[in-house]
This record gives structure tokens, C-alpha cells and sequence, in this order.
């Protein structure tokens, strides 16, 4: 049976992500910072990770022991208003708490985790990136600590890529489009907001469909690749 590990899996894609892994036959392990009523409706193991502290990694990591892992997915992400992340607003709170959860938590629970995947015969490494980290596609400016979060988590792991290819690490980097989740209120009027469900479905479709001629490379859930 293969092995996943799932973060942000309380709640929109990401639970929609392990939803699908389970149904798909996958020993999966959702991880969320809240263990809330969604992530225990799985039936699965679970386990509440703060991605942003250091030593929540470390402990989950110790609990998860020695085991192959096939499939890390870095779902986890946080954002805020947009008033409060434009020129005028943005503070070192605010970009301390973003990068914790959308730069740094990937990696450093990647880095965690790496002596599992290594063991996997295919192993396969994803982060939700976001178009909105694109350089080249940034057209209307403002949202600094979500774009500039998106912007070095696709750096990050476009080196993880060249870093891990020798080994056989795959490294997807995703971007899920207009997605109606808690994260984007407002969006249920727009044409090409999907669902978790829907979204998952296709980005799960993504990751079946690249290999180490993929690595490291920023794909739209609608498989197609991305500007950096």
C-alpha cells in the first residue's frame, strides 16, 4: 500500500487531497495545526503539526518513525486580508507568520521527512504554490507577504528538485487556481472557482502524470506549466 503524508488536511484541498489518496488505496497520514472534525472524519492517521514551528516538525517526525514514504504533499497555507498585506499595512508580523506557513514549513518538513521518501521506490514530493508567486504574472502588485511567501516556496523547491533528482525525487509544484475555500471568501460568483473536490481531482491528476523529466517544474491544475 502507498504512503502519504498530507498537510493543511482540516479543511479544503487539503482534505480534499486526502479524501482522495484514501479512496485511491494510500496509508495516509493527515496533518493539520487544528485536529478538528474534518481531519478525524477520515478514518485515517492524523496528527496536529504546526508547519511553522521547528520543533512540531520535530516531533512529528519522531512519532512517524523510520517508514517508506511515497507522497508528501505540502497543502498548509495561510493568507490575510488584502488590506492588511498592501504597502501601507504589511508588517514584520504578518511576513513572519506567512513565510512560516507557506516557505518555510514546507521545506523544513520536506527536510524532516526526506530519509522516508528516500526509501520509496517512486517518490514523490508536491507544494501548493499559487500563480500569485508568478514574477513574471504579477500584473496588479500588492498582496506582499502571500506573493512574495508563493514566490520562494517555488524557488525552494525548484532546488529541491535539482537537489533530489539524482535520487529520484520527483518535485511537483502546483498551483490550484480559483479555488472556493475559507481562504478566498467571495469567490463562488466567479466562472472558473472550482471546488476542493474538483481541484484535488486534477491536481492529483498532475502528480500521476510527472516524472523526473517533470522535476521541479510549476503546473496549473489545468496541467499546464506556469510563468516563474
Amino acid at each position: 500500500m502507498p504512503t502519504a503524508v498530507v498537510t493543511g488536511a482540516n479543511s479544503g484541498i487539503g482534505f480534499a487531497f486526502a479524501q482522495l489518496l484514501i479512496r485511491k488505496g494510500y496509508s495516509v497520514t493527515a496533518v493539520d495545526v487544528n485536529v478538528g472534525d474534518n481531519i478525524k472524519s477520515l478514518g485515517c492517521a492524523t496528527a496536529q503539526v504546526d508547519v511553522s514551528s521547528p520543533d512540531s516538525i520535530a516531533a512529528f517526525k519522531s512519532n512517524y518513525g523510520f517508514g517508506s514514504l511515497d507522497l508528501l504533499l505540502n497543502i498548509a497555507g495561510v493568507s490575510v486580508p488584502h488590506d492588511k498585506d498592501a504597502l501601507s499595512a504589511v508588517s514584520h508580523d504578518t511576513l513572519t507568520k506567512v513565510f512560516g506557513v507557506n516557505t518555510f514549513g514546507p521545506l523544513l518538513l520536506t527536510q524532516a521527512l526526506l530519509p522516508n521518501l528516500l526509501l520509496s521506490k517512486t517518490p514523490k514530493l508536491g507544494v501548493m504554490s499559487s500563480r500569485m508567486g508568478s514574477i513574471a504574472d504579477n500584473s496588479s502588485g500588492g498582496s506582499y507577504s502571500y506573493r512574495a511567501s508563493k514566490a520562494a516556496v517555488n524557488a525552494i523547491f525548484k532546488s529541491l528538485a535539482v537537489d533530489l533528482r539524482g535520487k529520484g525525487v520527483t518535485v511537483v509544484i502546483m498551483h490550484p487556481g480559483i479555488t472556493r475555500t475559507g481562504m478566498t471568501a467571495g469567490m463562488d460568483g466567479i466562472e472558473s472557482a472550482a471546488g476542493p473536490e474538483e481541484v484535488a481531482e486534477k491536481l492529483h491528476g498532475v502528480l500521476e502524470n510527472k516524472g523526473l523529466e517533470e522535476t521541479g517544474r510549476f503546473w496549473h491544475r489545468d496541467d499546464y506549466e506556469l510563468e516563474w
